[in-house]
Formats: C-alpha cells, structure tokens, sequence
C-alpha cells in the first residue's frame, strides 16, 4: 500500500535515544489511522546507532525503512536522501532527539490536510542553553533581512512538506543547502504553527557553536546575494573616507607641514581597513567555495545499505 505519509528522521549518534523515540513514535502514527512510511537515515554514525535501525525495521518492516549511509554527509544532505525515497503525499521531517515530541506529528499533518503545502513549526518554551536561543534570535533577524525567508525559528526540524514540495526539492542538485530554506521557496501556501519543545532524553547535541555558525553561513551564501553587495557597499564607503581623509592629511601637511603625530591613529585605520579586506575575501570565499564543490559534481552521498526498500 502506498503511504499517504512519509515521516523522515536523519539520525547521526542516537544509539540511547533511538528505542525511546520509537517507543513514541509508532503509537503516534498508529493514532492517525492513515497508512504511513517512516525513513531512518543513519548519516554515518560511530556509535551503534545502525544497529538500532536495523532492530527497528526487524520490529516493524511494514512501516520503517532504513539508509544506511557509507559516510557523515550532514543532517541536510541525509534528508535529502530520503526525500528521493519517500512515497508519501504528506512528508514530515522530525529529529530523532525526541525534542521535537513525535505526538506533534498529527498537528503537522492536520495543516497539511487543510492545504497548506509548507508548515513550518515554533518552539514553545525552548528547553536550550541560553547561548543557543541568544543565537537562533540573531541569525533569525540577520536572515530575515537579507533573503525573502521568513521562517521564524529556523531551528526547528519538525516541518511538513506537499509532495508537490518534495518533487521539486529533489530537482535540485545543490551540494550545500538548507532544506527548510529550499522547500518555502517552492511553496504555494505556507503557514507555522507552535508546538511543545522537550529536553533532549539522552545524549548531547550535535550542534557545536562552529557548526550552528557553519550551517548559518550556508543558509546566507545559499539564498542571496546581499553579503556580497553588503561587502561592495562597505568597499565603497570605506574608499569615500579614507580618499576624505588622505585629502585631509594633505591639506593638514601644507598647512603645518611634516609632522609624527598620529601615527598609532594612522596604525588603528589601517587595521581597520585590513580587517575590512579579510571580511570581505571571507564572504567571497564562501561564494567560491561553494561553486568549487558544485562543479566537482561528487556524490552528495552514497548508500551503503538500504533495509525495507519496497523496490528490493
């Protein structure tokens, strides 16, 4: 039977948490009396993770497919993976942490029947250090003003995607994305709801600072052009003052002649200027970062094992 909801849930380290998740999860499917299909994505886990899986899909082979990944890939790029697998009209993406509480699911898919083909989710009373939720607040409002995104917390995996959605995400070929970002640009009709947010069971997140900040910068680089005209703006403005202020100096020197005055001022503007310069080559490295691995055409991934496949 074709699913009419595909549940996708990209798992990277999740060996504790995984039976507690499924424990949740299959009665809260179960509840919705609908046929439905939940794809695993083991994104090249060191722990026992796989084999977790594999128990699973041994407990529920109607239900429960399972990729397994040969290498770490990143969260996006695992449900990516599944995405190209999934069979449902409706898709929800859920983390396998259980913050994102599975019971949720049902309010996810009541949008989706009321035909909103993009729902995106808002954490209620977040459960995260203060740092992080100091950090999505920033990003949020950084992002809002440089791209035509409006996603209010970004953070948030527990979405619901049209299969409509879906078709054209998989079209796509990006190497680097951000795919809540990807899919509201193809939506017709989006709408956000709030759900409850829980403490993470088990285990430790697997956002480090380095890598919310990395994820951030593919979402800027990915959706807009604005860092680099931001960058040219500065370049041009900057080049306004210091043309100004060499005009200053020159007059200042007819005037009163030579003279060693200023000149740690003279140092701070430089340093100035030169952190401009490296800022700027950052933000157009990303650019060309990411046009180096788009061209190199490698595998986004590879499958090393696929368990429930319906085309095995």
């Amino acid at each position: 039977m074709t699913p009419d909801i595909s549940v996708v849930i990209p798992v990277f380290n999740e060996e504790q948490g995984l039976p507690l998740l499924c424990a949740r999860l299959f009665p809260a499917l179960d509840a919705l009396r609908r046929p439905y299909e939940i794809i695993f994505v083991d994104d090249g886990s060191r722990d026992g993770s796989a084999a977790a899986l594999r128990k699973a899909q041994a407990a529920r082979p109607d239900v429960v497919r399972v990729l397994l990944l040969r290498f770490n890939v990143g969260q996006h790029l695992a449900i990516l993976a599944a995405f190209e697998r999934s069979r449902g009209r409706h898709v929800v993406t859920l983390d396998a942490d259980l913050q994102n509480p599975p019971e949720e699911i049902a309010r996810v898919v009541a949008e989706m029947d009321a035909g909103y083909d993009y729902v995106g989710t808002v954490r209620q009373l977040r459960q995260d250090v203060w740092w992080r939720r100091a950090a999505s607040a920033l990003i949020n409002g950084i992002r809002d003003r440089i791209t035509d995104i409006r996603i209010t917390d970004q953070g948030c995996m527990l979405r619901g995607y049209g299969r409509n959605v879906v078709d054209a995400v998989n079209a796509c070929e990006e190497v680097s994305t951000f795919v809540p970002a990807l899919a509201y640009g193809f939506a017709s009709r989006r709408t956000e709801i709030p759900v409850a947010h829980e403490e993470r069971a088990v285990g430790e997140t697997k956002y480090s600072l380095y890598r919310l900040i990395r994820l951030n910068f593919d979402l800027m680089t990915g959706f807009s052009l604005v860092p680099l005209q931001l960058v040219s703006l500065l370049g041009l403005l900057v080049s306004i003052a210091s043309l100004v202020f060499v005009g200053y100096l020159a007059v200042r020197r007819l005037l009163l002649g030579p003279e060693a005055e200023g000149l740690f001022t003279l140092f701070g503007i430089m340093t100035f200027l030169l952190g401009v310069l490296l800022f700027g080559l950052g933000i157009v490295g990303e650019y060309i970062g990411r046009i180096y691995h788009q061209v190199r055409r490698r595998p986004r991934y590879v499958v090393a094992e696929s368990l429930g496949d319906p085309a095995q």
